[in-house]
């Protein structure tokens, strides 16, 4: 089990948050980030020793990549490895290599019911980083049986600070209530997903973010 977090979107993230997760995975250009952030982020990885993972998305800064788009599969393997170059480069440069590929937003969850995007996705990433990283992602669905297919590794996803509906899926983000701010809520839920799954997700832009993951950290760390 290891925590991950969703990082490198907003410029208030400190480092004593990315400090509490295994594995810190950054925006990479295509809904938020740029070549300062990612650096940042990079170089606190080059020196704590947290794991550095890429944070593709659709190609959508004005929607943060919260839209689902109409997108050729070719186009999307193309801003995918695009948003992984730029990432590796960064990291290159900092003796670091890029171990975990998740998608990000609308296209997490399209890339997990839709196998044309889940293949795109993971094209655009080996194109980029070659094959040894290991996709996290949802525990059933296209995504998981395509990083299969590929041969690539994988890491079943639940996330504490996310609402779940009875078969599995996320609230989304448009209903009320869809967030968990509450760092005791999120540990308790952290702590019944942790048999369940090989990750546990905090997203850096929920409110409250280091107060839940510290609860989480506890929580899993027992």
């Amino acid at each position: 089990m290891f925590l991950n977090l969703d990082a490198g979107e907003l410029p208030d993230e400190t480092e004593q948050l990315w400090a509490l997760f295994d594995v810190v995975n950054v925006a990479c250009g295509g809904h938020a980030g740029d070549a300062a952030s990612m650096a940042r982020v990079a170089a606190f990885c080059a020196s704590s020793g947290v794991r550095l993972g890429a944070h593709p998305s659709y190609p959508d800064r004005d929607g943060f990549g919260r839209r689902s788009m109409e997108i050729d599969p070719a186009a999307l393997r193309d801003a995918v490895a695009e948003q992984c170059r730029d990432l590796a480069a960064i990291a290159a440069a900092r003796e670091l290599r890029i171990g975990w590929v998740k998608p990000h937003g609308a296209l997490y969850h399209d890339a997990a019911a839709r196998e044309p995007l889940a293949r795109a996705v993971l094209e655009g990433a080996t194109a980029a980083l070659g094959r040894a990283f290991v996709v996290i992602g949802p525990p059933t669905g296209a995504l998981r049986e395509t990083a299969a297919a590929l041969d690539l590794g994988y890491a079943r996803e639940g996330f504490a600070d996310r609402r779940m509906r009875g078969d599995g899926s996320l609230v989304p983000r448009s209903e009320p209530d869809a967030l968990i701010t509450d760092p005791a809520a999120a540990a308790a839920q952290a702590a019944r997903l942790a048999a369940q799954v090989d990750t546990l997700c905090v997203h850096g832009d929920t409110p409250g973010a280091l107060a839940i993951a510290r609860a989480v950290r506890e929580a899993v760390d027992g």
